[in-house]
């Protein structure tokens, strides 16, 4: 039997992709419970914790990541945009390049492999990397009819791994003795992704997003503390000279009650008075807050215009959709290190456990943005009556439309709605060539079109104008009618006819054109 290696070299063991799941081995992972170091925060604590991340200890970080995302709505919506564009993305394997039929075949077959797993579900688990920096998702293999498939891939929690403290950018599993232990080749897929450069711990969004979300959770602390005294007066009790400590606490509790319930009793020879209600504002509390969901929204999606209308007072649409367009190079960004991740960790593992292909195909994801179809269907009718030559090709890769293959049904014009203006293009399909045609047939309607444009032309606007304009006026087709029948009694008969006679001529000369088409 061949022995197998994945990409960087390590021999591959049939017996333990048959085994158990690596985790199986460390049920301590799956008895432990987060001790939610968000509870608290504050600058030093939360200093301490990104230091020990960068000591190879993840669990305090990955925790406060996952902290984060629950308890702020704002991180959590931008997030969830950011990995879930990924999931309406098509997606295709591709061959390797100068493909033989039996690595195109091979490459058909993984490929079908790979769509009947839970690909969204692979995807958004992938991307969770881009909060924490990194994330695991683990095999659990079957080999049943000759072929290995995934039984299931299971995304498991960050912070059951920690970092190799020789080299910081692989990560272990964590085991009760605080060494780790290796992950085994094609046990897992371990996405690390590059939101910023540096080593695997510092990759993530999370270290970046952890002060706004400080700032953002002390100023909505305060808010609330503000909200809870606003308008309120302030409750002031006097109590007499020789009033012991029992005759004291019933005072207070007098005087914090009766905020609250608008009515309390106090001892006699006691005294409650109200001073001015508490002043203040909402406002810096809110400008810090705001601050700090832009400042997620920029590390986020690299725009905050495209989540959040309120700071430009609702926004500009020519600035939003600059926006966008940074938001879709992240996308593209996104999308392509995923896609290389799973090619070296899923797609190279089925390949070589079901097939004899040396090379492997490339998962690619589909980032390509269509053209505006409206501006190009106007566009390119006139650059083409200019002598552009414009390769169909190219028109079908920019507008995204797919070329027919083989004698696949296309759509067809209307009869009659063929292109306006003098210029007309037939479009003749591979092997249905004309037969008896010569050259001066077929570019005489187009002469006596243009000849028509050209001698004709000028009277011919004169003409649409006043019917533009009344077209504007009227409120029936019945009125039009009567008023069109009286618009050009000026106008010499002379011009008219001949305007006439030239259109009824490359009229006839069109339609004997269309029938010879047919007939060949």
């Amino acid at each position: 039997m061949v022995e197998l290696v994945d990409s960087q070299g390590r021999p591959i063991r049939r017996q333990e992709l048959q085994g158990e799941p690596q985790t199986a081995s460390v049920a301590h992972l799956y008895r432990e419970y987060a001790d939610h170091p968000s509870r608290g925060l504050t600058p030093t604590k939360l200093a301490r914790v990104l230091e020990d991340a960068e000591r190879g200890e993840l669990v305090s970080q990955a925790r406060l990541a996952e902290d984060m995302e629950e308890k702020d709505a704002h991180l959590f919506a931008e997030l969830s945009k950011r990995r879930r564009a990924l999931l309406g993305i098509d997606w295709d394997l591709q061959p390797p390049a100068d493909a033989t039929a039996r690595e195109k075949r091979e490459t058909a077959r993984v490929e079908a492999m790979i769509r009947e797993l839970d690909w969204e579900e692979i995807v958004y688990d992938a991307a969770a990397a881009i909060l924490y920096g990194y994330a695991c998702l683990e095999y659990d293999w079957d080999r049943s009819g000759g072929e290995w498939r995934p039984r299931s891939i299971d995304y498991r929690q960050p912070d059951w791994f920690m970092a190799q403290p020789e080299a910081r950018d692989e990560l272990l599993l964590r085991t009760p003795d605080g060494h780790g232990e290796r992950l085994r080749p094609w046990g897992w897929i371990v996405h690390t992704h590059k939101a910023k450069s540096g080593y695997l711990v510092r990759g993530g969004l999370a270290r970046i997003l952890a002060w706004p979300y400080l700032f953002r959770n002390y100023s909505a602390r305060d808010l609330a503390e503000f909200l809870e005294i606003y308008g309120l007066p302030l409750r002031l009790g006097k109590y007499p000279a020789g009033a012991n400590e029992s005759e004291k606490a019933t005072l207070m509790k007098a005087v914090v009650n009766i905020g609250h319930a608008a009515a309390g009793i106090i001892p006699q020879g006691m005294e409650l008075e109200f001073q001015e209600a508490a002043k203040g504002a909402s406002d810096p509390f809110m400008a810090m807050m705001r601050w700090a969901e832009g400042s997620m929204s920029k590390a986020i999606l690299g725009a905050t215009l495209t989540s959040d209308t309120s700071e430009s007072g609702g926004g500009a649409y020519a600035l939003g959709a600059v926006h966008n367009e940074v938001r879709h190079d992240i996308l593209v960004s996104d999308a392509r290190q995923i896609a290389r991740t799973l090619t070296q960790q899923m797609v190279e593992p089925l390949v070589r456990l079901n097939t004899r292909m040396t090379r492997i195909p490339a998962l690619r994801f589909d980032t390509e943005q269509a053209e505006d179809i409206k501006l190009y269907s106007e566009a390119l009718p006139n650059l083409v009556d200019m002598g552009m030559q414009v390769p169909a090709k190219w028109a079908h890769d920019k507008l995204r439309i797919p070329q027919p293959e083989g004698d696949e049904p296309v759509l067809e014009p209307r009869q009659g709605r063929g292109p306006s203006g003098p210029a007309r293009l037939h479009r003749e399909r591979p092997g249905h060539v004309a037969a008896g045609r010569t050259a001066e047939s077929e570019e005489l309607p187009t002469r006596w079109a243009e000849r028509l444009e050209s001698e004709s032309g000028e009277a011919f606007q004169g003409m649409l104008e006043p019917v533009r304009a009344l077209l504007q006026e009227v409120d029936s087709l019945e009125e039009f009618r009567e008023r069109l029948a009286d618009m050009f009694d000026d106008m010499p008969e002379e011009q008219l006819a001949r305007i006439m006679q030239q259109a009824l001529a490359a009229a006839e000369l069109a339609g004997r054109d269309d029938v010879h088409e047919e007939d060949a």
